[in-house]
């Protein structure tokens, strides 16, 4: 299972499967969970909407598998 770090509290599912090159558009994406393709933390997800969190686990329509990790942006104090 592969780690991938976002800096951002939460990503929609659509936009991660592109930032992680399993899909190389939004169509794709979404045709890819519509058909049921995509799990999301062990169960089939049809919502490219949804927003994922810290720790969720992707999994895309070739087997790999993703864990959500949030890097949270560090404040500047100047």
């Amino acid at each position: 299972m592969l780690e991938k770090k976002i800096k951002s509290k939460e990503i929609k599912l659509g936009s991660f499967l592109k930032y992680i090159g399993a899909c190389s558009s939004g169509a794709q994406a979404k045709d890819d969970i519509l058909q049921g393709k995509i799990k999301v933390s062990g169960e089939v997800c049809f919502q490219r909407g949804r927003k994922l969190k810290d720790g969720d686990i992707v999994k895309t329509a070739t087997s790999e598998e993703y864990k959500v990790k949030v890097i949270e942006p560090q404040e500047n104090n100047a």
